[in-house]
């Protein structure tokens, strides 16, 4: 098993994405030389997806963010297959316990929260709600303390963090709307243009501002066409996975999608 070398990865991604894949590679290195498990910090997709190219079919890999379908995920890393449990990520759940009856939380205002508590973002995964008042968090369990100690307000409503066994965590609710449009070309600035409202000029200059990914990457080519189950975002707009595209008898495109808007657009 040979020492990878983080410049042999850098044309697979973008330039910005350069300091992950340094971090990355030498994990990697560490891996093969100690012999020793890693387990990284919770990774949204798009950086797992950094990780396990740099890994490809060298030591295996296995990754839990707290409930099915998380999103962040913390990831465990061995030459040997290990039979892991939830307990083995070393990650807690915490609820949020707050005045409902005389207060709202949302998940902006957790995560400012949690932001600026002093900890990097990628000791916590992700921020959950039923829907209906209740919200969870899971982070790093080393961090436990400093979570339930030093959290004790989000915004104005005062708060405790409380730990929670994994039965107790809830079925995140799904906020999701599904929407049809119509579009002239399936380049991701007409696409975006035809769910934001935004002209395709906004949506270029969001993406020479790094304010658009496809498939949790960052991207600064306009040019690219999506596909089906490209998962797609604009910052302060929302994500879009699409779920089919089809011909329209006039040559365009009608595209099914799903969309988590982050806040209402005009």
């Amino acid at each position: 098993m040979q020492r990878r070398q983080a410049s042999s990865f850098y044309p697979h991604f973008e330039k910005e994405e350069r300091p992950t894949i340094d971090r990355f590679v030498g994990l990697f290195n560490q891996l093969i030389f100690k012999n020793e498990a890693i387990l990284t910090d919770f990774l949204d997709p798009g950086k797992r997806d950094i990780l396990k190219t740099i890994v490809g079919n060298e030591a295996f890999i296995q990754e839990f963010g707290g409930y099915e379908d998380a999103e962040k995920k913390r990831v465990y890393l061995n030459l040997e297959w290990d039979n892991l449990k939830p307990d083995d990520y070393q990650i807690i759940p915490f609820e949020i316990e707050y005045p409902e009856k005389f207060s709202q939380l949302n998940h902006s205002s957790i995560l400012g929260t949690l932001a600026n508590s002093g900890l990097e973002t990628d000791t916590f995964g992700d921020i959950v709600t039923d829907g209906k008042g209740r919200w969870q968090f899971f982070a790093k369990k080393e961090l436990s303390d400093f979570f339930i100690e030093q959290i004790d307000r989000v915004g104005n409503v005062k708060v405790k963090i409380k730990p929670i066994s994994f039965k107790d965590v809830l079925t995140p609710q799904d906020d999701s709307l599904e929407k049809n449009i119509i579009i002239n070309s399936l380049r991701i600035d007409a696409f975006l243009a035809g769910i934001s409202k935004d002209s395709r000029g906004q949506i270029q200059k969001a993406i020479e501002s790094k304010l658009v990914k496809l498939n949790w990457h960052e991207i600064q080519d306009s040019n690219i066409m999506v596909n089906v189950n490209d998962i797609v975002s604009l910052r302060h707009f929302g994500r879009i996975v699409i779920s089919n595209i089809s011909a329209t008898k006039k040559g365009k495109y009608k595209v099914v999608l799903k969309l988590w808007q982050t806040k209402k657009h005009k």
